[in-house]
């Protein structure tokens, strides 16, 4: 086995570890529960799942989707997040190789995902992922191949800031909330991460899908405009874009007009 197919294999398994991990941190921490104790176990029936039964992937398709002891349905949520996580971890092997960039890269990814299914399902943002995060992208800023430390700086305050902005805009004229505190933390830590050049294309993302999305949910579901989308999953899905396809996508976009 030669070291490109090694070390896609590393990246690989590495991935499906940590997008079971994040399944725990996705699972536990709304409900303010450790993610260390108590052992994995069915939410459903309380078992406790073996070793065996927690191989990321394979044993939900093993088990066909279902407890070992009461047979209650397992979410696809928990297979989705492990291959995504995978698929993060292998695009960022292959962008940059096992290297710093790479481990750190694949943590700030790692917690993109974790935050955008919490919200999915909670509508919240927590604290200990975007506030430690802001601390962490000053901190990479410091490495020789991060970005400028005032951009990162500059990024942050542009990020929250915007978005705090435009939430107390909308609430003037509303009367409602129209953007948690959490979506405006996230993009703080983003920016910390990422710079504040990268923002824009960030926002413009994440606003279209958001809104094409909002539109099919409106178009589809009963709620209609009373249920409140969640943003955090697009702004980082912009911000994943942006990280993996930046240049390319600025150089298209410019292009339209130029």
């Amino acid at each position: 086995m030669n070291m490109g197919i090694a070390g896609e294999l590393f990246s690989l398994l590495l991935g499906l570890s940590l997008g079971s991990f994040a399944n725990v941190c996705i699972h536990r921490i709304p409900l303010k529960q450790s993610i260390v104790r108590p052992p994995s176990s069915c939410p459903d029936c309380g078992a406790r799942i073996r070793w065996y039964d927690n191989i990321p992937v394979l044993s939900f398709f093993f088990l066909m989707g279902k407890c070992r002891h009461c047979r209650h349905p397992i979410s696809w949520r928990y297979p989705t997040v492990e291959c995504l996580v995978a698929l993060l971890s292998l695009f960022l092997y292959s962008k940059y190789g096992v290297s710093s960039q790479y481990f750190l890269f694949l943590l700030f990814s790692l917690t993109l995902v974790i935050i955008s299914f919490i919200d999915l399902d909670h509508r919240i943002i927590p604290d200990v992922f975007s506030l430690p995060g802001v601390v962490a992208g000053w901190m990479v800023s410091l490495f020789p191949w991060g970005i400028y430390w005032l951009d990162s700086l500059i990024g942050t305050l542009a990020g929250g800031g915007s978005l705090y902005i435009v939430a107390v805009v909308y609430e003037r004229i509303t009367g409602r909330e129209g953007m948690g505190g959490g979506d405006i933390k996230l993009l703080a830590m983003i920016g910390a991460w990422m710079g504040w050049q990268a923002l824009p294309l960030i926002v413009l993302i994440a606003s279209l899908t958001g809104a094409v999305a909002g539109i099919v949910f409106i178009l589809c579901s009963e709620k209609g405009y009373r249920f409140r989308i969640p943003f955090g999953p697009f702004l980082s899905l912009g911000a994943l874009l942006c990280l993996f396809f930046g240049q390319d996508l600025t150089t298209w976009y410019y292009g339209l007009f130029l």
